[in-house]
């Protein structure tokens, strides 16, 4: 295997500092910020503040607003995570069974992916409207009176897909690469015992699938709790009466609505605990598995 020596020490930290100093300027200034923040009580210019302590993280435990946020929070990232990967799971195993026509499928599943989730949300806001929506119309032939202004569960289904849509392409590319790295000899053996197609896929293919399948689980759970601002901002905006609150959206109202700089800089530490928690769950998996 060939290798490139750098002789000098210079070069490689030259080559690293504009990812360096975006880390810093965009990740580590304004984390280390926010925990600064989460300790003081500031006005809403912040020209006076007063170190409080703990009293941000004390009143955040004793607001049911927030309580309900972290209940909102933890349904909504478990239908998304369920749906995405539950429906790029199926359409991963239907592509890997053709042969012929796998690459055009694999390329019209991925284009949702490239779409902005603001984009995505006022899609499915439209779509879901309760006046020109398609949906509601055919759901209103039923019986069904869709109305996600309203009613909380129309809401938080409104937003599930919505974040689900986009996030389905993500997690079928990694399905489809899992599935191709199982080896065919594996199935062909089962099949020759007689074993049918559920029963392959339940007793080979989905354990030898489990690295893949704890890698999204932790991903999805992450972008169902940070990368879904933009889809609740453009189609509920948290309502209605809370129902579609999750955490991260509660931050940016009660700091730059609100301008609650202490509880909003307290719910960012707590919400950067969680990401920490998750990444370090993933590693150890993952550095379990590589030992193994």
């Amino acid at each position: 295997m060939k290798r490139t020596i750098f002789n000098g020490q210079l070069l490689p930290w030259l080559l690293l500092a504009p990812q360096l100093a975006v880390t810093l300027v965009f990740f580590i200034w304004p984390a280390f910020q926010a925990i600064r923040q989460s300790f003081l009580r500031e006005d809403a210019f912040g020209i006076n503040s007063q170190f409080v302590g703990l009293a941000n993280f004390r009143a955040l435990l004793d607001s049911a607003q927030y309580l309900n946020s972290l209940k909102v929070t933890a349904v909504f990232a478990v239908s998304v995570t369920v749906l995405s990967m539950g429906v790029a799971l199926i359409l991963a195993v239907a592509v890997d069974r053709m042969l012929k026509s796998q690459r055009p499928y694999t390329t019209l599943l991925v284009w949702p992916y490239a779409v902005a989730p603001a984009v995505a949300g006022i899609l499915w806001y439209f779509i879901f409207n309760p006046t020109v929506g398609i949906l509601p119309y055919m759901l209103d032939i039923i019986g069904y009176d869709w109305n996600h202004n309203t009613d909380k569960s129309d809401a938080m289904i409104l937003v599930v897909i919505a974040s689900a849509w986009k996030q389905i392409s993500y997690n079928f590319l990694f399905f489809v690469a899992g599935l191709q790295a199982i080896p065919a000899s594996l199935r062909e053996a089962a099949a020759i015992d007689g074993a049918g197609p559920v029963r392959r896929f339940f007793d080979i293919t989905f354990p030898l699938l489990s690295p893949t399948t704890f890698f999204l689980l932790v991903v999805n759970i992450v972008y169902a709790m940070f990368e879904t601002f933009a889809v609740i901002d453009s189609t509920t905006e948290g309502g209605p009466a809370q129902a579609t609150n999750i955490m991260v959206y509660k931050v940016y109202f009660d700091g730059f609505i609100g301008q609650n700089m202490g509880s909003s800089a307290a719910q960012s530490v707590v919400l950067m605990l969680i990401v920490i928690s998750l990444t370090v769950i993933q590693f150890r998996y993952v550095e379990k598995r590589v030992e193994y």
